[in-house]
């Protein structure tokens, strides 16, 4: 399944001041990446401001918000923001979007953390009401006609049928959430959940994304996943995480030779990683250009 060249990303957990918010952006577009992500959580950048001064400091690269909460936003008002941020980032901008799963963000937002049916159901109006702002005379257009490309993110039934329905982007997460922790998936799980997402696409394609949660250019990979195992206090096997998409260590060739096996064995033609591994995985993208 070869669909294509891929795409790089990094996604910015860390706030700090302008300055340093430009060199890292800049860090970056320098090490040859495709789109600067920022997600939407208490205690990181606010996205829409973060992308926009994001797009001052660059040129080339693409910004997205991977993934809005849309729980914590109205979206009359959130789509007065996706408008500005497409304005203001000259179009470069695409709108990812997600339902929300850390409970105690909500709490300490004194938002209600409803059932996730209900989440996903807000996230469906949501999108109706982009749609609908983007359409109205009185409000400013976007640069993008009809509107920036739309990514959803999860992995859950519910949201992969409404992602290949109506979004540009899936994002896969490689995990799935039980009692608020994300457990990773391995191989067998995640190929199933894209299985899944086949089905319900019938024919239709969409950019697949997947967030890869740390990236280890090394190499003695079995001593990499090991002390991953050990930081997060033995609550999942090393040899889990050797089997999980969503975890990578080894030599920039395997690694790129991994990468290369899923856009053949899943579509995979997006691939992310958060900031703190982004020098490692800037040694892999040569191998896949």
């Amino acid at each position: 399944m070869t669909t294509g060249n891929f795409r790089f990303g990094v996604n910015m957990l860390k706030p700090g001041p302008r300055r340093e918010w430009i060199d890292r952006c800049r860090a970056v577009e320098d090490l040859g990446f495709d789109v600067l992500a920022v997600p939407d959580h208490l205690g990181m950048p606010a996205p829409f401001p973060a992308v926009v001064l994001a797009a001052e400091s660059t040129e080339r690269v693409r910004l997205t918000t991977l993934t809005v909460n849309t729980a914590f936003h109205n979206p009359t008002l959130l789509a007065r923001d996706v408008v500005g941020a497409d304005l203001y980032t000259d179009g470069r901008f695409e709108l990812g979007l997600g339902v929300g799963y850390a409970r105690q963000e909500f709490e300490k937002a004194g938002i209600p953390f409803e059932r996730a049916g209900l989440r996903i159901d807000h996230l469906e109006r949501t999108l109706d009401e982009v749609a609908r702002f983007y359409a109205d005379e009185t409000e400013p257009d976007p640069v993008q006609r009809p509107g920036p490309p739309v990514l959803i993110g999860g992995d859950g039934d519910r949201v992969l049928r409404l992602a290949a329905e109506r979004a540009d982007i899936v994002a896969f997460t490689g995990g799935s959430l039980a009692g608020g922790q994300l457990d990773v998936r391995d191989t067998a799980s995640f190929a199933e959940r894209v299985h899944y997402l086949e089905t319900a696409l019938n024919g239709r394609e969409v950019e697949r994304n997947l967030l890869v949660q740390r990236l280890v250019v090394t190499e003695d990979s079995a001593a990499a996943y090991a002390q991953v195992a050990a930081e997060v206090g033995g609550v999942v096997e090393a040899e889990l995480l050797a089997d999980a998409p969503v975890m990578q260590a080894g030599t920039a060739r395997q690694l790129a030779d991994t990468f290369l096996e899923y856009r053949e064995k899943y579509g995979i033609t997006y691939i992310t990683v958060f900031e703190h591994c982004m020098a490692d995985f800037a040694k892999v993208i040569p191998h896949l250009r």
